[in-house]
């Protein structure tokens, strides 16, 4: 209750309405806020050219002198007038732009509500424009009082300023009332529960009183009686009656006299009642609203939640991957600048070692030349010559061990190391935010996913608010009895038709995506039921050439004296089936036959001349079954035009059994039936045949003769 209270505030004053009155377009205001921001408009334009009040407001009209408001400036202007004052707008409390009386207005003592005639005189041509719309109007002769009070929204706030107040007392404590808890609508007293139980018990002709809360017996007492309201131009005359043009409650004199004689009026309780319906329609409209708006917000707040945690966890995973790279970087850098040390102590040996070999020579070199020198002093010359010869050719000796390069650095000073940092630094100004989660999980869209026989269809879509780039989708069955799931698509699609599924089977599904980062969480798991009675045709595609096919692949026949085999387009591998198969024509006693086969069965021979087919073929007298060209179990009974074969296949018992025109032939043809069965037949040109599909176990197969552990399909 307490949001509603501000749609009992006025919009100009911010306080509670206080003898509200309506404006034509539909919001409420004080009579004393309205006297207050009454503006007179220029003596030029006559109020009888632009008349509006509360029952003949047009807003085409107004729209041409309407007192517009400019977006930002805080000032108001008066359209349609040559030379419109502009009076400087203000904000009530309740935040919306009022404009001010342009003269001063007599002090609140002198505005004696309730009281019109006490009123001071409204000036000429005064203009009122509504505080919440920005629409504006010219009063005529009758002033404030042309508008009609809104008594059902000042009743409203009563009871709501009443429920405000303190609690109701026992009418009946002698001494220091109690807080009363009941009220009696009969009596209309208020009660305590003592003086209740006292004064007021529930038995006798008092158990026939009604006891309501006291804020509920407040209310019912101060609208009991209902007021009634008068016309606003005929003040003795009460409304009575709905003006459908107007839109407005009109008295009697107001059709007999005024100028609603020619509109369309209802009475006025109908009206009410209606109008009380669509009220309540549109609020139960506004309701549903409501509520969405709440599960929205708790919405929103739950998407702050996850943001800010979502926030906090995506910082820390970057901060982690930075972290991994600037660790890389480092390791790498301290794998270069080994190699770097490498290369500066190999540089500094050979240098070293050069210095090394070098200093020796030239210190042999300096020897020798010390000795040679002191030698050449020698002035005996046998002496000397004694060992020239071998002094000249161990300088010339030690002078060719200087030889080219022995002077040369054998190391240069550069280290021939370059690091290629390019590519990295553009990759890291290039490093950015890209995928970097998986896809959310697909939604399966519930209206598009359907079973048809045994083909099951499924559509899916990605979450409305999901941003994150998809590159495929992986769908997932299981094997319809509760196994483990296994993948039947994988693609760009968003809808998948599977075939080929077991019949009367409930299969579980489930579908994801995935791109480059991963593969994301699966959807909800969907539970989808194939159909419990086979339907199918003839399949032409894996027919003979010589088949003929007809009445919508349900009629075959052939174009040899050939058998030629046909299948159906469905296949069995679990369950029990039945299905017959009508000898349209039968001409020159041929054998045609019928069975089940494996999808790779020989089609231009008898049925059930390879291990691929189980057949019963039969002529006009009797029936033999053949498998792998073996014939066993010849029994009477033939068929002729118009008789009926039919197949009853059972996975359950693992057999296959025959009937000719609803009556077993022989006994069960075979057993051991596993796998997956097509539905065969084999003829040649003098056959026709008709299949009928979808059809009941005959009566004489019983679940409990068949034991059978599922349902029938």
């Amino acid at each position: 209750m307490d949001e509603m209270e501000e749609e009992l505030k006025c919009p100009v004053c911010g306080s509670f309405f206080r003898e509200p009155i309506i404006l034509p377009c539909s919001h409420n205001i004080c009579l004393a806020c309205a006297r207050n921001i009454l503006v007179q408009t220029p003596d030029a334009e006559s109020p009888q050219s632009s008349r509006a009040s509360g029952s003949d407001y047009d807003y085409l009209d107004l729209d041409k002198m309407s007192l517009y408001s400019e977006a930002d400036s805080g000032y108001g202007s008066y359209g349609g007038f040559v030379s419109a004052p502009t009076t400087p707008c203000q904000k009530s409390p309740n935040g919306v732009r009022v404009f001010p009386p342009a003269v001063p207005q007599p002090p609140p003592q002198h505005h004696l509500l309730g009281h019109p005639g006490s009123l001071p005189p409204i000036p000429r041509n005064s203009c009122l424009t509504c505080p919440q719309c920005h629409r504006s109007l010219i009063l005529d002769e009758r002033g404030l009082r042309g508008f009609a009070k809104n008594r059902v929204l000042e009743g409203v706030v009563d009871r709501y300023q009443q429920s405000k107040t303190a609690a109701l007392k026992c009418q009946l404590c002698e001494k220091s009332p109690k807080e009363a808890t009941v009220m009696c609508e009969q009596c209309d007293v208020f009660y305590c529960d003592p003086c209740r139980l006292r004064c007021h018990p529930p038995r006798g002709p008092l158990a026939k009183h009604r006891l309501v809360p006291p804020a509920q017996g407040r209310v019912s007492r101060r609208t009991s009686p209902r007021k009634i309201s008068t016309c606003t131009e005929h003040e003795l005359e009460n409304l009575s009656m709905y003006c459908v043009q107007c839109k407005m409650p009109v008295c009697y004199q107001c059709l007999e006299e005024g100028k609603h004689g020619t509109h369309e009026v209802k009475a006025l309780g109908a009206m009410w009642k209606l109008h009380k319906g669509q009220l309540s329609q549109a609020l139960n409209i506004l309701s549903d609203r409501a509520t969405e708006a709440k599960e929205f917000l708790v919405q929103l707040r739950n998407m702050v939640q996850h943001i800010q945690e979502n926030g906090v966890e995506f910082e820390a995973c970057l901060v982690a991957q930075c972290d991994a790279l600037i660790d890389a970087l480092n390791r790498r850098k301290a794998q270069l600048l080994t190699r770097v040390n490498k290369e500066h102590e190999h540089k500094l040996k050979v240098v070293r070692d050069q210095i090394s070999h070098c200093t020796v020579k030239l210190r042999q070199t300096t020897g020798l030349m010390e000795y040679c020198l002191e030698v050449i002093k020698e002035n005996d010359p046998s002496g000397f010559l004694q060992i020239s010869d071998a002094l000249i050719r161990r300088v010339h000796m030690t002078e060719g061990q200087w030889g080219k390069g022995t002077l040369t650095p054998r190391m240069t000073s550069d280290f021939d190391l370059t690091l290629d940092s390019g590519p990295l630094l553009q990759t890291i100004h290039q490093l950015d935010f890209i995928q970097m989660k998986v896809p959310s999980a697909p939604m399966l869209q519930l209206e598009e996913c359907c079973t048809i026989n045994n083909s099951a269809t499924l559509s899916w879509k990605q979450p409305p608010l999901s941003t994150i780039a998809v590159d495929g989708y992986i769908l997932e069955l299981d094997d319809g009895n509760g196994g483990q799931f296994r993948e039947v698509y994988v693609g760009t699609e968003t809808i998948c038709t599977v075939d080929g599924l077991h019949y009367n089977s409930t299969y579980m599904s489930r579908v994801k995506a995935f791109n480059a980062s991963g593969v994301g969480q699966y959807s909800k798991t969907l539970a989808m039921q194939t159909s419990e009675i086979a339907w199918f045709t003839f399949d032409p595609a894996s027919a003979h050439p010589d088949i003929i096919l007809s009445n919508d692949n349900l009629t075959v026949t052939c174009n040899s004296y050939d058998d030629r085999v046909v299948m159906g387009n469905s296949g069995f591998s679990r369950g029990v089936h039945y299905w017959e198969i009508t000898v349209d024509r039968y001409d020159n006693h041929p054998d045609p036959a019928f069975g089940v086969a494996r999808v790779d069965v020989l089609k231009d021979v008898m049925l059930g001349k390879d291990d691929k087919a189980w057949a019963m073929y039969v002529d006009n007298n009797r029936s033999w079954f053949m498998h792998n060209n073996s014939h066993t179990n010849r029994t009477d009974g033939g068929v002729s035009e118009e008789a009926t074969v039919g197949v009853l296949l059972d996975f359950t018992r693992g057999i296959l059994i025959f009937l000719i025109n609803d009556e077993q032939q022989g006994p069960v043809a075979f057993e051991g039936i596993e796998g997956l069965y097509y539905p065969a037949v084999s003829l040649n040109r003098n056959v026709q045949v008709t299949l009928h599909t979808g059809l009941p176990i005959p009566d004489f197969y019983t679940p409990e003769e068949a034991d059978l552990s599922g349902s029938v399909c």
